[in-house]
């Protein structure tokens, strides 16, 4: 299940307002390495495409795994153009949802808090579907029964 509208919000106040802290920096980076599909809310989605792609390092054409430029002025830039051109984060962004960006979410938001985010990011709710070994020795009698009677 995607996170919900203000973990979102509050995952990305702490993108963009701990960079500089060496402490979050390899979190935030990890972060950014997510699938956009745990974002649950579409403007935060695209807010953090935005920042996503805004953020890649440049690399070469090898098969190297993404990184990021996570710190200093090039990141300062990419929250503060998002801040007051909102249109480059998406078409349909406006000045109010992309206003907290930069803002620090509070002492609340720690290493807990992280993990808990992360669990939340790929928790996928079971769907109810038959126990495989029920399924499995179904199958199995059914080939047994129609085995007995190929032989009978």
């Amino acid at each position: 299940m995607p996170l919900d509208t203000e973990l979102g919000k509050t995952m990305l106040q702490l993108i963009t307002s701990r960079y500089d802290d060496r402490h979050w920096r390899k979190k935030i980076e990890k972060t950014l390495g997510l699938p956009q599909s745990g974002v649950g809310d579409p403007s935060h989605q695209q807010i953090f495409m935005y920042l996503k792609l805004g953020l890649k390092a440049y690399k070469s054409r090898r098969a190297d795994p993404d990184s990021w430029i996570v710190g200093g002025y090039a990141t300062k830039e990419i929250i503060e153009r998002a801040k007051f051109q909102p249109q480059v984060v998406g078409p349909d962004i406006t000045k109010d949802e992309v206003a907290f960006l930069g803002i620090d979410p509070g002492k609340e938001v720690d290493e807990a808090w992280w993990d808990e985010m992360l669990v939340s990011w790929f928790d996928v709710p079971e769907e109810d579907k038959p126990d495989e070994s029920e399924e499995a020795s179904a199958t199995d009698s059914e080939s047994a029964a129609s085995a007995k009677a190929e032989t009978a």
